[in-house]
């Protein structure tokens, strides 16, 4: 049963490409039945995984972290947080881990920087499940080539201005209403010190040339795939799971959640555990 709070250690800091990585580990009491690695989405942390990491180590090692640019990693105007440039790290951690052919379940660009791994430098997975993720044309939004354009201006918004345009731009992804404190755990890196000018960088960074580059390749993943998409996901819409899928070898199961939006392990970390340990443990 999953617990309330997400839980998830501290974190473990990480030098990958002269950055710091800040991940995390949970290990099970007794042998783990294969590792799991998480990827998160923009502009999530790897607390968007908690109560679903939380459930699944109880007999696999979870591996999660948060991309420099977000979460408890190193952020700044000198931090790459372009897609391929996390797709990299993801291959460079992987190797620190020592993990060969992990579990892979990734969400939103965190799918992106995943399949971005394996078709264009060469990761290896046992298998992948892909949550909402951001791959194929159209994605992004007005707001993006506004702050891409703007991205000063942003900067320098008045703080309380800018705390409210984060907390409505993560609120925006729901398709349900969640406790304060829930949203706060989001909201909070982007208003630490330092996170203002971050949450605007990593937004300009997003390039749809970066996923063009991972779609086109799409084809020629190496390993089973599984989609996961909420119904109402209101950032990318249903429709693009069954276009992934047509483009994924041997067109995967799509697992669809009712009453979720785009950030599908938060809302419903229950619903979204019990699919992958289905997929984890096999028929």
């Amino acid at each position: 049963m999953l617990t309330h709070e997400p839980l998830l250690p501290g974190p473990i800091p990480v030098a990958v490409g002269g950055t710091t990585v800040a991940t995390r580990v949970l290990e099970p009491t007794e042998p783990a039945r294969g590792d799991v690695v998480l990827c998160h989405g923009t502009p999530w942390s790897s607390q968007v995984w908690g109560r679903v990491a939380r459930e699944l180590g109880r007999d696999h090692r979870v591996f999660l972290w948060d991309m420099p640019g977000y979460g408890e990693s190193e952020k700044g105007s000198t931090v790459a947080t372009d897609l391929r440039t996390q797709a990299e790290r993801l291959v460079s951690l992987l190797g620190v881990w020592g993990l060969r052919r992990p579990h892979v379940v990734a969400h939103d660009i965190g799918g992106a920087v995943a399949l971005g791994a394996h078709l264009l430098h060469g990761a290896d997975y046992a298998d992948l499940f892909l949550w909402d993720i951001v791959t194929l044309d159209p994605w992004g939004s007005s707001f993006f080539r506004l702050v891409a354009e703007n991205i000063d201006v942003f900067a320098r918004l008045p703080p309380d201005l800018h705390s409210a345009l984060v907390r409505g731009y993560v609120t925006g992804a729901l398709s349900r209403e969640l406790p304060d404190r829930d949203v706060d755990a989001l909201v909070s890196p982007w208003t630490a010190p330092g996170g203002q000018a971050a949450f605007y960088l990593q937004i300009a960074a997003l390039s749809t040339a970066d996923t063009r580059a991972v779609a086109e390749k799409l084809g020629a993943t190496r390993c089973p795939t599984r989609i996961g998409w909420g119904r109402d996901d209101p950032w990318i819409p249903l429709r693009q799971a069954y276009e992934l899928r047509s483009r994924l070898p041997d067109h995967p199961d799509v697992v669809v959640l009712d009453d979720v939006g785009h950030l599908t392990p938060y809302e419903n970390p229950a619903a979204v555990a019990t699919a992958l340990r289905a997929w984890l443990t096999g028929p």
